[in-house]
């Protein structure tokens, strides 16, 4: 968990922030299990990076307006872009491995930002952005298209969802984007709706909806359940009734230790004018369509 304030990494338990003073979200505890915090708002304070500031703005559709100077560089997904001033240089950042990501219906390419200048970014959707600050050698995972920039000193990979039950039934894409700093630096995350975040305890495992995870530790271990085996005594009763209920058929099981952030509204590409919009729709129709020019 960051501080709400400084997006200063705060300290598991701590109850103020060692580098500003604000008060620490404090999960409320039931027996042993921690429930998960919300970020209460984005971003209030300007985050510095080196010569860079970001600025988180606006409430419903927020906007992360970033002041580049002429050291610090970022990188972003396309489509993201708001504006720019025109000194403000763009540029391509090559990924390793794009013939998979193309017949994915990925990005090949993730573009840059070189200052001085003003450039700013929206996901164009209702929800929150997260700031993480990594320090060197730390690493998160994201879904697919959920990661709004990054600073360049936090280096950007990607690996194979594994297990054919999550590419065809758990609905979190075929890749998960990988990033981990090389030096300090800063990942911007949109959440859909609001986020929140669990810190899971050695052991603790956490089962959620394959559409509202939105980061993870890397060290965090993700499988895919079905809901009968998430129903513990429940059997087969309890897993008509969570599918009844609106569970999923599958669920991803997170083990701790580590972090996961979850979001309110499940994950959603967009849809063609007119289409069903459902929740954490699989990103096996979306690599049809884009072969088939099913897709916007």
């Amino acid at each position: 968990m960051n501080c709400p304030s400084c997006q200063a990494p705060l300290v598991p338990g701590a109850k103020f922030c060692a580098n500003c003073g604000a008060p620490a979200p404090q999960a409320t505890q039931v027996g042993a299990y921690t429930e998960p915090l919300p970020e209460t708002d984005n971003p209030k304070d300007p985050i510095v990076v080196g010569d860079m500031t970001i600025k988180i703005e606006g409430e419903l559709v927020p906007v992360a307006d970033v002041e580049l100077g002429r050291q610090q560089t970022i990188y972003f997904e396309h489509h993201i872009l708001l504006w720019k001033q025109p000194n403000v240089t763009l540029g391509f950042m090559n990924l390793k491995n794009a013939g998979k990501r193309f017949f994915s219906g990925l990005q090949i390419f993730i573009s840059t930002a070189q200052g001085p200048g003003n450039i700013a970014f929206s996901r164009e959707a209702p929800g929150q952005i997260v700031a993480l600050r990594l320090r060197p050698g730390q690493a998160v995972d994201v879904r697919e298209h959920q990661f709004l920039l990054a600073t360049s000193n936090v280096a950007y990979d990607f690996y194979w969802q594994q297990g054919l039950a999550n590419v065809l039934l758990a609905r979190t894409g075929l890749f998960i984007d990988r990033f981990t700093a090389q030096q300090e630096g800063v990942v911007l995350l949109h959440g859909y709706g609001n986020v929140f975040e669990k810190t899971l305890g050695p052991g603790e495992v956490l089962d959620v909806e394959p559409g509202a995870w939105l980061w993870k530790d890397a060290n965090v271990r993700m499988d895919t359940v079905s809901v009968l085996q998430s129903q513990g005594a429940g059997g087969l009763l309890g897993a008509l009734g969570a599918f009844v209920g609106g569970a999923a058929l599958v669920l991803n099981r997170f083990y701790g230790p580590g972090r996961i952030g979850m979001q309110s509204m499940t994950y959603h590409e967009p849809q063609r004018e007119g289409a069903q919009q459902a929740g954490g729709t699989s990103n096996i129709g979306g690599v049809l369509g884009s072969l088939f020019g099913d897709r916007q």
